[in-house]
């Protein structure tokens, strides 16, 4: 498809120009998309603007039953985008699959919330005024989305922003552009309005992210991605004070205390640490385990790492796919030989796969330390460090001991504990003996430098929502 989506046309950029969809796992192309420059996107943030305000009119209800259509094609065509999806992004086809329903399930959530944006009647200061407080959408939205999980965080931002009548302009990382499009084609099946949902290819991040930013048109931003990048959107939205919301870095903590249910640590340490090949913002980075169980824990996790298999993911049974690209492949092995140069040990994996190297074996590292570049840096690979802790206040030092809040988890059966560093951890989501925690009904996002604002739950409407009082006289 050499097309994208502006103001309901399927168009290719002015200039011709064009750019490749390569396969991580094999290093085919396998599509061509436009690569728009500013013109483009200026025209689609005109189009999302002139669509904004007639979306906004229509009944809570009737774009609640929009959205429900939306999302009922979704899932009818679940098995065709997790194809495209693994195609571009190289994950496992179940896994793909899974991420694309659980997409699909914020676009039923707010469909659903749609309808409950409610406002409020406060007792008035004086006999003669009534006070009432209403909720209106922002206007128009940029959307930035990553290559980790192109449906899905698309989904997430493009859901909430539709339900509550605002309009929006998606700029989909260019390794993974497929995804978008086919939601895009999906959305237009479902009777949006044109205009509504624009999406823009493009290989110049950077000139979206600054166009997006400069546009009086552009209400709101939405990002997730790097901190780096989450930290220039700020500057360049600066001057017009523009709301952002902002899904950033992570550095993930993952607990095991000595009273654990160690089968289930185990687990749960897979499945936060090597979910998607470990390219995940909640991906656990760090796992800390009490010192008491620290050999046992090693020897049991690494047996069960040392069983993941990793392949295509159009492989029957392949659970880990390739890297992104050659540079993730690169940092995972920086961090590797960093923390080998500093006496840390493998126990299992430690190379890339000898079929194709941006395949990264899963990886266990033992004896690490708090110097070592992993404890500081996300690594967005397949590689878990085991760090040893003693007490439970050493351990919420280390955990807390990074400018990054997003996720944490950790393992124990002590009530009190489990209150205590569920409250004490600087994060902003807490799994406890669990290594999932993701959901539509729950509010998604970070604190600290992880970012701002929250994705999903009834929280997840707010960000796109401006609030206004409204004092009436009555006298």
């Amino acid at each position: 498809m050499e097309k994208a989506l502006v103001a309901g046309q399927w168009t290719r950029a002015r200039s011709g120009a064009t750019f490749d969809v390569i396969d991580p796992a094999t290093g085919q192309k396998i599509a061509a998309v436009p690569d728009l420059g500013a013109d483009e996107v200026n025209l689609a943030i005109a189009a999302a603007y002139r669509a904004q305000k007639p979306w906004a009119k229509v009944t809570a209800k009737d774009r609640a039953s929009s959205l429900r259509t939306f999302y009922d094609l979704i899932v009818a065509n679940a098995d065709d985008l997790a194809i495209i999806l693994t195609a571009e992004m190289g994950k496992p086809l179940q896994e793909a699959k899974t991420e694309v329903l659980y997409g699909a399930a914020y676009v039923e959530w707010f469909a659903e919330q749609a309808k409950r944006i409610d406002g409020d009647v406060i007792p008035s200061y004086q006999l003669d005024k009534r006070i009432f407080v209403v909720k209106r959408p922002v206007g128009v939205v940029g959307a930035i989305t990553p290559w980790n999980f192109p449906s899905a965080m698309l989904a997430r931002k493009l859901a909430p922003a539709l339900a509550v009548g605002c309009s929006l302009v998606a700029k989909p990382a260019a390794q993974t552009p497929l995804s978008a499009l086919a939601l895009g084609v999906l959305a237009e099946r479902a009777g949006l309005p044109p205009g509504v949902f624009n999406i823009v290819t493009s290989t110049d991040a950077a000139m979206v992210g600054s166009t997006l930013c400069a546009s009086e048109l552009v209400k709101k931003i939405s990002f997730t991605g790097s901190t780096n990048v989450g930290r220039i959107l700020m500057r360049q939205g600066a001057d017009q004070i523009k709301k952002l919301s902002l899904e950033l870095g992570g550095n993930a903590p993952f607990i095991v205390f000595d009273d654990a249910d160690l089968e289930a640590a185990v687990e749960g340490a897979v499945a936060a640490k090597f979910r998607n090949a470990g390219q995940t913002c909640v991906s656990a980075n760090r796992i800390y385990v009490q010192s008491g169980i620290y050999d046992t824990f090693a020897e049991k996790f690494s047996r069960r790492v040392s069983r993941l298999r990793v392949g295509n993911g159009f492989a029957e049974g392949s659970e880990l796919g390739p890297l992104i690209d050659a540079n993730a492949v690169k940092k995972v092995n920086a961090h590797l030989e960093n923390a080998l140069s500093l006496g840390a040990r493998v126990t299992v994996g430690g190379e890339p796969n000898r079929a194709s190297e941006q395949f990264f074996l899963p990886t266990v590292l033992v004896n690490v330390t708090s110097e070592m570049t992993i404890a500081r840096e996300e690594t967005f690979g397949p590689l878990a460090p085991l760090f040893s802790f003693d007490t439970e206040e050493e351990v919420i030092a280390m955990a807390n001991d990074t400018e990054f809040g997003l996720a944490g988890y950790f393992y124990s059966r002590d009530l009190g504990r489990i209150f205590r560093v569920a409250e004490e951890l600087e994060t902003g989501m807490v799994g406890i003996n669990t290594g999932q925690i993701s959901s539509e009904m729950a509010p998604f996002g970070g604190i600290k430098q992880s970012g701002l604002g929250r994705e999903g739950s009834k929280y997840g409407a707010d960000d796109y929502l401006d609030i206004k009082y409204v004092c009436l006289s009555v006298g």
